[in-house]
């Protein structure tokens, strides 16, 4: 498999697996050989499902000759983080806890990928349930950045971040608590959305927050996540928090561009705490810039309830995860990274009082946030704080000493991307994130979408 073919979009693949120039099942064997030639250097796979992604890649190309259509993702590998439950496929959160766990269903978006014709190659590489850091005491190694091994992909949808950069997979699922589908997206180089809460069912998939919890779609170009979006959103009576709202076509307004919009930014909130790096910062303005010259109005807006919402979010959050894992610490605690285990214990001395006193802030600051968004169409940002850190400069204190720009869109649920906009001075990525209304992600995407075809960022990729 040569680069050309291995970093496609989905929309180039599905082009030519449909003109019928490269088959499903010489995809997929290309790209399963790709995976054990590259991926013992990048960690982002935990479990490879050869046997099962060559068996439908042929059901797909037998599917495709005959005339039975399932649509864009039809005969496209993808890979799925490994929390979201796989019939018979091993689903381990990356931990020894369910290191031979294996479901006896799929989780729902699961399921729906499989309709939509989707190859899966494996399960990927995260951070220990969705809450620990890239440590090395878990049974599976962390995820390495694909643009310089020495350093972290961000989390915790760290393998769907590495192995999407590496040109290991068309397409993968995250999901996102405070970011984790973001940060992974911005330090990786590649895009990603975490849509509304609720529309896109979490029944099947490990918890850490359940108030919090959000799934979405990661891939090389905005395009390709509208087109994963809308295969698996959609309500799901098995998820308590799933919206009964009809799913929109997310690719039929993508290139309306943003002549007339406006673009609220916080800039307070750029200089929060130890503030953010300048070179993410002066990637952020030359973007902002680059959206200006397309037509759209730049807006300041208030910073307030941006720099509020990280609190009330780590408190419902942390609160959330101890519950979950109360029992794991009381009868297992060594079967945790110490990472998991030290943040879980947190949740132990977080007062009811605490918890409720945050959920009523979540409340008065996400109504704050709707306010600004009805004045303005959508809320641009840096995406993360800096660019990613090698493992050994780790500190998990440093979340603290700078902004964090992704947990008020777990807060308030609304929707919220992250897309390439620039590289550091040592080649590593630089994220953009844009947020929206409640069940808007379609803006979200055309914003995200006249940026990505004004500027090319998403076309480069790591020399591996």
């Amino acid at each position: 498999m040569n680069d050309d073919l291995a970093f496609l979009t989905i929309t180039d693949l599905s082009r030519v697996i449909h003109d019928r120039e490269v088959s499903p099942t010489e995809v997929t064997r290309a790209m399963l050989d790709r995976v054990a030639r590259v991926d013992p250097r990048i960690n982002s796979y935990i479990t490879v499902t050869s046997d099962l992604a060559l068996q439908q890649a042929k059901q797909a190309e037998q599917d495709l000759v005959s005339g039975k259509d399932a649509g864009p993702l039809h005969g496209v590998p993808i890979a799925l983080k490994d929390l979201y439950a796989t019939k018979g496929i091993r689903t381990t959160g990356h931990s020894k806890v369910l290191v031979d766990s294996v479901p006896v269903e799929d989780a729902t978006v699961t399921t729906l990928l499989r309709l939509a014709g989707a190859v899966l190659l494996g399960k990927l590489a995260m951070h220990e349930f969705a809450f620990g850091a890239p440590g090395f005491d878990t049974p599976f190694p962390p995820a390495r950045n694909p643009w310089g091994l020495e350093h972290i992909t961000g989390g915790s949808s760290s393998g769907s971040g590495a192995a999407l950069a590496a040109g290991l997979c068309y397409g993968a699922l995250g999901s996102d608590t405070g970011g984790s589908i973001r940060s992974p997206a911005a330090l990786c180089g590649v895009a990603g959305i975490k849509p509304t809460y609720g529309r896109a069912s979490r029944a099947g998939v490990l918890p850490l927050s359940w108030s919090l919890d959000h799934v979405g779609p990661m891939a090389r170009s905005v395009a390709d996540c509208a087109l994963m979006l809308e295969a698996i959103a959609g309500y799901d009576p098995k998820d308590p928090a799933s919206a009964d709202v009809a799913v929109p076509d997310f690719t039929s307004g993508l290139n309306d561009g943003v002549a007339g919009l406006r673009i609220g930014v916080p800039r307070d909130w750029f200089n929060e705490a130890d503030g953010t790096h300048p070179e993410v910062l002066a990637a952020f303005e030359a973007a902002l810039a680059v959206l200006a010259g397309e037509g759209a109005q730049i807006v300041d807006v208030d910073s307030a309830p941006f720099i509020k919402a990280r609190a009330a979010n780590t408190i419902i959050m942390i609160s959330e995860a101890y519950a979950y894992h109360e029992d794991t610490l009381k009868t297992r605690p060594q079967d945790l990274s110490s990472g998991v285990r030290n943040r879980a214990r947190e949740g132990a001395f977080i007062s009811a009082a605490d918890y409720v006193d945050a959920q009523r802030a979540r409340v008065v600051l996400g109504n704050q946030v709707r306010s600004i968004l009805r004045e303005v169409d959508v809320i641009a940002s840096p995406a993360a704080p800096q660019p990613a850190e090698t493992f050994e400069e780790q500190d998990p204190d440093a979340r603290y000493r700078m902004p964090s720009y992704t947990p008020i869109y777990n807060l308030t649920g609304l929707p919220a991307m992250s897309v390439p906009c620039g590289f550091s001075s040592d080649g590593f990525p630089i994220g953009l994130q844009i947020a929206g209304r409640a069940f808007d992600e379609a803006t979200v995407l055309r914003v995200a979408q006249a940026y990505e075809r004004a500027t090319g960022w998403h076309q480069r990729h790591p020399e591996l």
